[in-house]
């Protein structure tokens, strides 16, 4: 799987202002910033993430998935170098 691939699967689910991920085809870290976090605390929000994936976490086609969630309102808050 891609990048791009592994983008639009967690982007056609979940509405997000920023999507950008690193990885190696199956290990991935992810920073995901979405509207849709608001008031979830950070599990709730991985497993928001985790359900766009569906089966492909299960078939090991997403080995692993590691990410930094954030409501826009966090994002805006961070530098961004």
């Amino acid at each position: 799987m891609t990048a791009d691939e592994l983008k639009a699967l967690i982007a056609a689910q979940l509405p997000c202002e920023h999507i950008a991920l690193e990885g190696d085809g199956r290990h991935w870290f992810a920073t995901i910033v979405s509207p849709a976090f608001e008031g979830l605390r950070p599990i709730q929000r991985h497993q928001r993430v985790y359900a766009t994936l569906g089966s492909k976490i299960h078939t090991d086609e997403v080995h692993a998935l590691s990410m930094k969630t954030y409501t826009p309102a966090e994002w805006a808050q961070q530098s961004h170098g």
